[in-house]
């Protein structure tokens, strides 16, 4: 079970009119199960209506809302549905504010409210008593006995497990659904009523993205609406589905219509990010209490409309303003870590291939504000480029106006001749373009690059990126090798959008225009000779694939281990409208092959700033044989 659908949901109320509230229920539990839903949760005390007030003392209003309860048992009856709906409990003359969770026709467990306000508008201890220590209880009602009762339960069919706190709850210093979340549970419900106050609602959704965050888990809040009683305070119906950390549905509030928000939980993901966090599992170590599990059967979690947004570009944020923060810390990050590095070695001088493409561009750009931070001149920054066989016009112009604009030292060392004579010691026939035609070239730069830093008592700055680094898209100690590396851990995605705000935000018009013509060319390490016409003729994407969907393929098997099966699910849901599903199978073959393939590679990889949640250090993120076979994750 890799995704389940679950619903937050705010039904019209009356208050102390159990009959018009479970009508409105049922017609939420409808309405979610219309949706394909399979968890709902009601706000807090919703059989009865939150603001009842005294008449919570009165025998009628109890009686009914436990004959409202049995009635929603019934109801429930083949609907494949959990149902976490509020209402009052009378035990041992003491009433509890609970959380009753009902399935195919049987009250599975009851929760009771642990923390009960009693300051400012709240005083719900006149009515309520906690029930922080009720564990390992049971209970009876008129039509079921034997009830588990306490905050001690956990409902659970495979890999969707699920625990239950109420309003308060989630206010506390340390709130109940922490203890749920290390024993265990990954959805969270809270049937709330948290009456609105100017600002409140911010607070309290940053409260419940904050905990799903914290507990690694989906969240599903749904509070008390307008058609409470107003007599002193206001409800405005505030649903909220949130996704460790991820706000994945809000509800627009203060709506007069029962309303259901539905939204698809990853549920791979959450048990994926806590099997990575070796802090969640110490917690659960520190932190476990015994906990009931209650054992309940789904008949069908199959997702026929599967409508969960799945980002195309992982890497790159799609809001604007967010994007441009995010190059501006991206920038900060590359710049203070090389700035280290040069304080360090007491270096005064860089030393960097630029070719004319985007790696090596933005890695000039990081140069350039490192030294700048550090007060070094900019002729200091040695830049080289190094026409070869399949240098074009292009990118040679490019690469010249680049260097120039940025006053940098520009030199020129032409490596063909170079080329041909290594080709002659070798006995390598020039007119053979195979993979020794194409690394003779990219060995030959490299050492020129790193006997110049030697010559210069400078650094050699690695411009390889992280997609390359994933597909191994480089040459064993060519361009693969440096003696710092600025862009190791950004994708290509994301390389694009560094080099556009700079030339959108930081440049003059010459290197701006330069830089725009640069995001145009496309992707080639220009090793093979250009065409007939003097363009590229050797285009990356063309050999290995799309860099749009390897980062996807990327982000998806490291951030949470999927298999091939997940990615090409979630991919065909990415790029439903531009790719076939054969040309995904196809690339995604592709990359699951060379990323084991090439790990060889990433084993011998030079120090560079980790940036982004993903990186294949083999000091940091990645510990993988160079040897491993990739059978397990093709077939």
């Amino acid at each position: 079970m890799d995704f389940i659908k679950v619903s937050t949901c705010c039904p019209i109320t009356k208050v102390a009119d159990v009959g018009t509230n479970l009508s409105n229920i049922k017609k939420c539990i409808d309405i979610a199960i219309s949706e394909e839903s399979k968890c709902i949760v009601f706000p807090e005390l919703s059989i009865t209506s939150y603001t009842c007030a005294d008449l919570f003392l009165h025998n009628p209003l109890l009686h009914k809302a436990e004959k409202a309860i049995e009635d929603l048992c019934h109801y429930s009856k083949n609907k494949d549905i959990l149902i976490t709906v509020g209402a009052p409990l009378l035990n041992n003359n003491s009433l509890y504010n609970c959380a009753y969770i009902i399935f195919e026709g049987k009250v599975l467990g009851i929760v009771p409210k642990s923390y009960i306000p009693n300051y400012t508008e709240f005083y719900e201890k006149r009515w309520f008593t906690e029930g922080i220590n009720i564990i390992g209880q049971t209970v009876s009602l008129s039509f079921q006995s034997d009830i588990p009762f306490g905050t001690d339960l956990i409902f659970e069919d495979n890999d969707f497990k699920y625990g239950v706190e109420i309003c308060e709850d989630l206010w506390v210093t340390i709130p109940p659904s922490s203890f749920l979340a290390v024993n265990g549970a990954n959805v969270i419900g809270n049937p709330s009523a948290s009456n609105e106050l100017a600002s409140k609602s911010q607070y309290r959704k940053a409260l419940v993205s904050n905990q799903s965050a914290r507990t690694m888990s989906a969240y599903i809040y749904s509070s008390a609406g307008v058609h409470e009683s107003s007599t002193d305070v206001l409800f405005s119906g505030h649903l909220l589905i949130s996704e460790n950390g991820t706000m994945l549905n809000e509800n627009t509030r203060f709506e007069r219509d029962n309303e259901v928000l539905t939204s698809v939980v990853d549920l791979f993901k959450l048990n994926s990010e806590r099997l990575r966090n070796i802090s969640f599992r110490d917690s659960n170590r520190l932190f476990n209490k015994q906990f009931r599990t209650i054992r309940f059967k789904y008949k069908d979690t199959s997702i026929k409309e599967f409508n969960r947004f799945v980002d195309p570009h992982p890497f790159v944020p799609s809001n604007t303003k967010e994007r441009e923060e995010r190059c501006k810390e991206i920038f900060a990050i590359q710049a203070s870590a090389l700035a280290k590095r040069f304080e360090h070695t007491g270096a005064k001088k860089a030393v960097i291939g630029i070719s004319g493409g985007l790696d090596s561009t933005l890695a000039l750009l990081v140069v350039i504000k490192t030294f700048d931070m550090l007060g070094i001149p900019r002729k200091n920054i040695v830049t080289i480029t190094m026409p070869g066989f399949g240098t074009t016009d292009r990118t040679y112009n490019n690469a010249l106006t680049l260097c120039r604009e940025l006053q940098c030292d520009l030199r020129e060392i032409n490596i063909v001749e170079a080329c041909l004579k290594h080709f002659e010691d070798i006995g390598h026939d020039k007119n053979i373009h195979d993979v020794t035609y194409e690394n003779v070239q990219a060995r030959e730069r490299t050492q020129i690059l790193m006997d110049i830093a030697n010559k210069e008592g400078g650094l050699l700055i690695g411009t390889g990126d992280l997609s390359e680094l994933a597909l191994g898209w480089c040459t064993y100690n060519g361009d693969h090798m440096s003696m710092y590396a600025v862009n190791c851990s950004i994708p290509k995605t994301l390389v694009r959008y560094l080099v556009r705000y700079v030339a959108e935000n930081e440049a003059d018009k010459l290197t701006s225009e330069t830089l725009i013509d640069i995001l145009e060319t496309p992707v080639s390490p220009e090793l093979l000779p250009k065409d007939k016409d003097g363009n590229i003729a050797q285009k990356t994407e063309d050999i290995v694939g799309p860099y749009e969907l390897h980062d996807f393929f990327l982000y998806h098997f490291m951030r949470h281990g999927s298999s091939k099966e997940r990615i090409l699910k979630l991919a065909l849901t990415a790029f439903k409208d531009s790719y076939t599903e054969e040309e995904i199978n196809k690339w995604l073959d592709k990359f699951i092959w060379r990323f084991f393939s090439q790990q060889f590679k990433r084993s011998a990889i030079p120090d560079g700033p980790k940036v982004g949640t993903i990186s294949l250090s083999p000091r940091g993120d990645l510990r993988m044989p160079s040897d491993a076979s990739c059978a397990s994750w093709l077939n």
